[in-house]
Order: C-alpha cells, then structure tokens, then sequence
C-alpha cells in the first residue's frame, strides 16, 4: 500500500478521509480506497457544521505531528470527506512522523 502523502520542498501534501462526530478526535491509520487511492484516516468528535470538523482535524494533524497550527492548511474538500491538507515543515520529518503515526494506527 503506499502512503497518502507526497513531499515536496516546504512539507507534505495529505489525502484524508475525514468522519465527523467520530466518537473521539484520532488517526486510524491508511485506508485503501475502492478506486485505489490510499487515504489516511481521522476521525474528529466535532459535527460537520459550519467548518467545525474541518478545524478540529487541522488541529488533530498539528497537535499529532508535533507542528503549530498555523502550518497545516486545508488545500481541498471543504465539504466532502475525502480531504487533501498542506502540512508545512521538514519534509524528511514530517514523513517520517506521518509513517510513525500510521504504523502504530493501522497495527491496532
């Protein structure tokens, strides 16, 4: 399966896919799609109502990968579920956190 995120210079690019009123905020590793894509998946407790769920889940990526909140951003998907997030950083450490936390996720 390959990852859900491609690098580049200023950081990472993800594909999400996100369930609001998830129960709790967390990462449940990476999902194969139907049409072959993979997507790693978060759930966030806030309804999808007036951009909350989308806020709680660049918060959920920010406090995960140890970056401010301010360099996560949310380049597509607003209103769908399949999301894709600009995380900006090191992009040898961001890769290596997001495959830490999609390991340890996707092992439970």
């Amino acid at each position: 399966m390959t990852e859900p995120w491609r690098t580049s210079t200023t950081g990472v690019s993800v594909a999400l896919r996100v369930t609001p009123r998830g129960g709790r905020d967390g990462i449940d590793g990476i999902e194969q799609m139907s049409d072959g894509r993979s997507v790693l998946k978060v759930r966030v407790r806030a309804i999808a109502d007036g951009g909350e769920a989308n806020r709680a889940v660049l918060a959920l990526l920010a406090k995960s990968l140890g970056v401010p909140k301010a360099s996560v951003s949310l380049l597509s998907g607003a209103t769908s579920r399949l999301k894709q997030v600009a995380i900006a950083g090191d992009p040898a450490r961001l890769d290596e956190a997001l495959r830490a936390l999609a390991s340890v996720k996707s092992k439970n």
